[in-house]
Order: structure tokens, then C-alpha cells, then sequence
């Protein structure tokens, strides 16, 4: 079979699945879905690095509540439609990304693989949508601001430390470094109780025990990559450590003294300070929806924490439709938790979000396949859901809520009027 020079260079499948030649494509042969890029993650890095990447609060209830939620929506497809070309190209807050997808905020992610935060950065780059750096990541916000400076945002926590000196000097930290939009968690009032990794006895830096070091022994190639590049440490904390600033010193700043809550007063104070887009990630009830409105907030991320905070919230996908009907027009909806594929982003979509992010797989990506995972994930989510996109029957992005579906199998289709439908047909 011939392979055209488009497949080779892009990836694509000539015949067939497997017809392509080209790099990507064996990639994607080896690492089709998330599932195959979890069981490599698994195999290659530590059991206390892959429980943190996997692993939620309590029960992890709530994670499996994200998944079936997404699995339980259907899509009724239209068919008789030119969608040889779908066109992802999606505009938030005044700028173009190339899909309606962006890499959420992880803290610690340099535990699961070393320079992840760098890698992801570096991809999002490449792929042109949003990059959101966690205040807790293991590189600063200055040199991923030069990794990746058309796309990075900036995620933060509340440090009630000397009137939240720390927080206000990141805000101007951001400012300084080009950051493009701001993302102020509120879904972590307080540290909560993850089982695994308690189990694990997790700490930064790494304890050495028996079990420690068992588990590092059977990842060679996580342990030499972070033997090269060091143990991670909290970067952003850094200046405002005195005296000596190990790792160690670090990561007891970071224990003490961030803990807290973001108050609406302190969002106000910071919008005053913040004039570029502000965000409010972990945004789940109505009335806090329009509370942020009343702030001159421009978007909210609707968000349970990956079911890493509250085993007992909603799956965030059930919550979109309820927050859209409250503040429809007036900020972007967005959609952080159990974006496993190009498929529930559509569905996302279908259910009124403007902009999704995925955090896990992005991570899951990086400790499968080091550098090269995150990009190689971009472009089959990219590819994915011009797929399903194309099968449901759109061409943009903006067709996407008019598609009829239903979360609800003893529910009607939304958007069908079956009498109409009849009279329009001549049944």
C-alpha cells in the first residue's frame, strides 16, 4: 500500500488503522487511548508516584461519579453533512486556541516524572492551548512563562501568611511574566485525607524506607531521570524562604503556611490588582456563580478537584447545564475532570461548556513516554474529537450545543419535537 507524504508528516492512517508509517502513527499504535498511557505510567515510575497521579480523597467516590457521568451521555448524530473538515479553532478571552481543550493546574507533578511541568508547558506550546501552572509546581512561573509564552496561565492558592503577602507577590509575578490569565482554586479550604497516600507515607522530599526504596528500585528509568534532575521541590516558594532554601526547607514553608481558604474578599483585592482574565476554578453552586459575576469575574472552571478534595460533590459534567442556565452569556463555562478523550469533549460541549482542561492524562502522558507524552496526547485528543465531531454531525465548535443528546436513559433527547419532526417529514 502506497502512503501518502499528508500521512506520513501528520499521522495519518492511509487504509486502515495501522496503513501509516510515519512516527506518530506507531506511537498511536502502541499508546491508542489514556488506558494504554495509564498502564504505562504505571510500569514505569513508582507505586507512591503512580497512587498520587491516580489516586482522589477518601473513597475516591467522587472519581468514579466524574466517569460514569460522561459515560452515561448519548449523542444523536446527523448524517447527509459535508464534515470532511470539522475546525476546532475555539476563542477565550481574546485569544485562539486550536481546540477547545487545556491542560489543568498540577501541583507536585515533578513527583511523578521530573521536568513534567516543562514538558507539558513545552507541548501546549506546540499545540496551541492553554498551559495553567500550578502554584505548588516543581519549576517557576518564570521559566515556563519562556517555555511557553503564548499560552501559559497561572494557577493559585490562598497563603494567608502576612496578609497574603505571598499570593499578592505572585499576582505581580505574573503580570511580570506575561501570564495570560489567572486561576484562583477555591476548592481546597483545607488539606483533606488521601488514602493511598497515606498508605504510601508520601512526603517531599521522599522519606527513605524499605517500601521507598523498593518501589523507586523498580522504576530505573523515573530514579536515574530524577537522580539527574533532583528531588522536586515547591519553585514558585523559593524567594519567600529565609534562610537556607533545600528542598526540605521548602517543602516546610509550604506546609505551614499554605492553608486557607480564598474569601470573596480576597478575590476582590486581587481583581482590583489583576487586570487580564480571572478565573475561579472549583466554581460548583449557582449562587457562587453569580457571586463571582458581581466581581467582574470573567470565567469559571466547574470542578470537583478531580475527586481529590470531596468525595460527596457532584460529577462536575452534571453541574454545567445548571451553572450555564444561572450566568448564560455573562463568563466562559469551563469544565476541569474525567476529559479522558476527544469524545467527552464533545460531550462537554454538547452540554453547554465553552472550554474544557484535562490534568491526569496530560501527567499520565509525560510518565509514559517522558517528553514526548504530552504532545503525543494533544494531537489524539485533536484527532479524536474532529472524529467524533465530524460523526455527530458538526463542523465548528459553536455547533456543538445544538446536537441532541441526554445524560438520562429515562429521559427525552434535548432539542427533539417528535410531533414536529413527523409534520416536517410528511409521516
Amino acid at each position: 500500500m502506497v502512503v501518502s507524504k499528508q500521512d506520513q508528516t501528520q499521522g495519518g492512517s492511509g487504509w486502515g488503522a495501522g496503513a501509516s508509517t510515519s512516527t506518530e502513527a506507531a506511537l498511536l499504535r502502541r499508546y491508542p487511548g489514556l488506558q494504554a498511557l495509564m498502564k504505562r505510567a504505571k510500569q514505569r515510575i513508582p507505586r507512591f508516584a503512580f497512587d498520587y497521579l491516580e489516586g482522589g480523597v477518601g473513597n475516591e467516590i467522587c472519581i468514579e461519579r466524574n466517569r460514569q457521568a460522561f459515560d452515561d451521555i448519548e449523542i444523536i448524530p446527523r448524517y447527509g453533512l459535508d464534515t470532511s473538515a470539522p475546525n476546532l479553532t475555539t476563542s477565550l478571552f481574546s485569544c485562539d486556541y486550536a481546540m477547545p481543550l487545556g491542560i489543568s493546574p498540577m501541583g507536585l507533578s515533578g513527583l511523578v516524572w521530573p521536568k513534567a511541568d516543562e514538558a507539558m508547558a513545552a507541548a501546549a506550546e506546540k499545540s496551541k492551548i492553554p498551559f495553567v501552572l500550578s502554584m505548588v509546581s516543581n519549576t517557576d512561573i518564570e521559566a515556563i512563562a519562556r517555555i511557553a509564552p503564548n499560552v501559559v496561565w497561572l494557577q493559585l492558592y490562598a497563603v494567608p501568611q502576612d496578609d497574603y503577602r505571598v499570593t499578592l507577590d505572585m499576582v505581580d509575578r505574573a503580570i511580570k511574566a506575561g501570564v495570560h490569565a489567572l486561576v484562583l482554586t477555591l476548592d481546597t479550604p483545607m488539606r483533606q485525607k488521601r488514602l493511598r497516600d497515606l498508605s504510601n507515607g508520601l512526603t517531599v522530599p521522599f522519606r527513605p524506607t524499605l517500601k521507598t526504596v523498593y518501589d523507586v528500585a523498580r522504576a530505573p528509568e523515573w530514579a536515574l531521570s530524577t537522580l539527574r534532575h533532583g528531588q522536586p521541590r515547591f519553585a514558585n516558594f523559593i524567594p519567600y524562604v529565609n534562610g537556607r532554601r533545600r528542598p526540605g526547607d521548602v517543602a516546610g514553608y509550604v506546609d505551614q503556611h499554605m492553608s486557607g481558604a480564598f474569601t470573596w474578599d480576597l478575590i476582590e483585592r486581587i481583581r482590583q490588582k489583576w487586570k487580564g482574565p480571572l478565573v475561579l476554578k472549583g466554581i460548583q453552586h449557582p449562587d457562587d456563580a453569580e457571586h463571582a459575576l458581581k466581581l467582574n469575574i470573567d470565567g469559571i472552571i466547574i470542578s470537583n478537584h478531580g475527586g481529590r478534595q470531596f468525595d460527596a460533590a457532584p460529577a462536575a459534567i452534571d453541574l454545567v447545564q445548571l451553572l450555564k442556565r444561572r450566568v448564560a452569556g455573562r463568563m466562559a463555562i469551563m469544565l476541569d475532570g474525567s476529559i479522558h478523550s476527544g469524545l467527552d469533549i464533545l460531550k462537554a460541549l454538547v452540554c453547554g461548556a465553552d472550554f474544557t482542561f484535562a490534568g491526569r492524562p496530560f501527567l499520565a502522558a509525560t510518565a509514559a513516554l517522558g517528553a514526548k507524552g504530552p504532545a503525543h496526547l494533544a494531537r489524539m485528543f485533536e484527532v479524536e474529537l474532529k472524529g467524533v465531531m465530524a460523526q455527530a454531525g458538526a463542523t465548528e465548535i459553536m455547533e456543538c450545543p445544538t446536537l441532541s443528546y441526554r445524560m438520562d436513559r429515562n429521559k427525552d433527547f434535548s432539542g427533539l419535537n417528535p410531533d414536529q419532526s413527523a409534520k416536517n417529514t410528511g409521516i
